[in-house]
């Protein structure tokens, strides 16, 4: 079968740890948030695929604190 091609947000809410979070998936990468939060982990695709998304983490924890 063929995968869909995304060109739109998708929207899921999951469970981690007891705590529920936001996790949207979108063309250009994926957010997981607290839910009823606004801020949390963002991760472009390219960066997961190339292997930076260590240091894009690491860089986006550092500029929130």
């Amino acid at each position: 079968t063929m995968a869909t091609k995304r060109d739109k947000s998708l929207k899921r809410e999951i469970d981690i740890d007891g705590k529920p979070f936001m996790l949207t998936l979108s063309p250009a990468g994926l957010k997981l948030v607290p839910k009823g939060k606004r801020n949390g982990l963002e991760i472009a695709w390219k960066d997961l695929v190339s292997g930076d998304a260590a240091l894009a983490t690491a860089l986006n924890a550092s500029l929130k604190s």
